[in-house]
């Protein structure tokens, strides 16, 4: 594609994609917030209970996150194909697109299944205690139910996100909050025929709402005049082997860029786990923290990838430049508000956690270092979205796995464990990582862009 070609179209100011990105970033962070939530009623219903299911809970939750992280990850190829037909004003295509990714999710949701039922002949060689493996194994095969369905809720939530129809997903993602309190207590608890199975019926509860609310979504969808020249039908369509291998390009790298990160911060408590408790609580008070601070980039790079996914389609290459622009600019502003918040409040966040003083110390000190990368960590996020956008996924794959498990973990083991700085020394080890990973993602989206014939990218 040349430069000439990719600089013609009018001229588009950045400044106009701030409120189409808002409007797309707002719903789609109150979607993360909800998905969020079902892990907190998880956690404050096995507590009433007692440590042991509270503990089994932590524990399958632990193990059932990365699958999820990952398949669903490999599903968010909907996004870009779907916005990238819209926007090429190919909606015939969409159908197609979404069947093929839906048929993938089928098979994906059954290995996810899979792999979580065989997880607990693995407890022995990761080191989970015996008096817990039982619980937690029996919360993992009862989980492992819904697995289908959350890899076909997340084909559809890509497909209608990419529509430009995120609040579908988000209101029956709240309504699946308030579904989940009363499943809980029943299978929790016992009630009537059920009885009672501690922390392994949170995980009955949450295969039962992941069903619910696909079928929920599933109807809507297919009643909604909203998506009537869009609407997905099985007349014709079979297994397509070209169509899966392109998907699964795009897909398979975001899968396990996703991965990489998420994997690393939880390996990260097992590094600090033989330094005391008191470290790992601080640090796990420190990663919830961030890791709810960390959905407004991520909400906004989910939005930039579906503003530069249709204008892909549409070969509008300066309305990409200005959704660049606008994007980093949000991202600035949103890490600039973050950081502030932590450096006025992290030493009385940790307050809100625990009446341990060593604990709140320590956390504190840690959110220093979680300030300390809020710029970095939004900008590389929003460049992820932005490459995805332009269906470039597998740098981002490569420069995350070199930055976070060849450069940040390394690192992290040796400050915390020969240096003497403890937690300090693995969280300085995850800020050198997000800053590599945020330059990395920034040359390579500048390079791809600069193909493009955009030269004008943020510095």
């Amino acid at each position: 594609m040349s430069a000439q070609t990719a600089s013609a179209g009018q001229p588009v100011s950045w400044r106009q994609e701030w409120r189409p990105l808002l409007r797309l970033m707002l719903p789609i962070l109150l979607t993360q917030v909800a998905q969020a939530g079902y892990g907190l009623i998880d956690t404050l219903m096995a507590g009433r209970l007692s440590p042991a299911d509270l503990a089994s809970v932590a524990i399958g939750a632990g193990l059932w996150l990365p699958v999820v992280l990952f398949l669903s990850g490999i599903l968010m190829a909907t996004t870009p194909l779907v916005s990238e037909a819209l926007g090429a004003k190919r909606p015939q295509d969409i159908p197609p697109v979404t069947a093929q990714a839906l048929l993938l999710a089928v098979l994906l949701g059954l290995a996810g299944s899979a792999i979580l039922s065989g997880l607990p002949w693995l407890f022995p060689w990761i080191g989970i205690p015996e008096s817990l493996a039982p619980k937690a194994a029996l919360f993992l095969r009862c989980i492992a139910w819904g697995m289908p369905a959350v890899t076909l809720y997340a084909t559809l939530r890509g497909y209608t996100e990419a529509l430009g129809h995120p609040r579908p997903v988000t209101l029956i993602s709240l309504a699946g909050l308030i579904l989940v309190v009363p499943l809980n207590a029943v299978f929790l608890y016992g009630w009537g025929p059920f009885p009672a199975m501690g922390g392994a019926g949170c995980g009955v509860a949450n295969a039962i709402t992941q069903w619910i609310l696909l079928g929920v979504l599933a109807t809507y969808l297919s009643q909604s005049s909203d998506y009537h020249s869009v609407r997905i039908t099985w007349s014709g369509q079979r297994w397509d082997a070209p169509a899966q291998r392109r998907f699964l390009a795009i897909g398979l790298p975001i899968g396990l860029a996703i991965l990489f990160e998420a994997s690393l911060f939880c390996v990260a408590a097992l590094v600090l786990s033989p330094l005391g408790d008191v470290v790992v609580a601080a640090h796990q008070i420190a990663l919830s923290v961030t890791s709810q601070l960390f959905m407004l980039p991520l909400s906004l790079a989910i939005a930039v990838t579906i503003r530069i996914g249709t204008a892909y389609g549409a070969q509008a290459w300066e309305q990409i430049r200005a959704i660049q622009l606008a994007g980093f600019t949000l991202a600035t502003l949103v890490s600039v508000i973050t950081m502030t918040l932590l450096l006025l409040c992290r030493n009385w966040i940790p307050q809100a956690y625990t009446p341990d003083h060593a604990v709140q110390q320590l956390a504190g000190q840690l959110l220093l270092f979680a300030a300390m990368y809020q710029v970095a960590d939004a900008w590389q996020v929003t460049a992820a979205g932005c490459l995805r956008g332009l269906q470039e996924t597998r740098w981002p794959m490569w420069i995350t796995l070199i930055c976070y498990w060849v450069v940040a973990l390394p690192l992290g083991i040796y400050l915390a464990h020969h240096t003497g700085w403890g937690a300090q020394g693995l969280w300085l080890s995850l800020l050198t990582g997000l800053f590599m990973a945020s330059g990395g993602l920034l040359w390579r989206l500048r390079l791809h862009t600069q193909r493009l014939g955009l030269s004008s990218m943020p510095h």
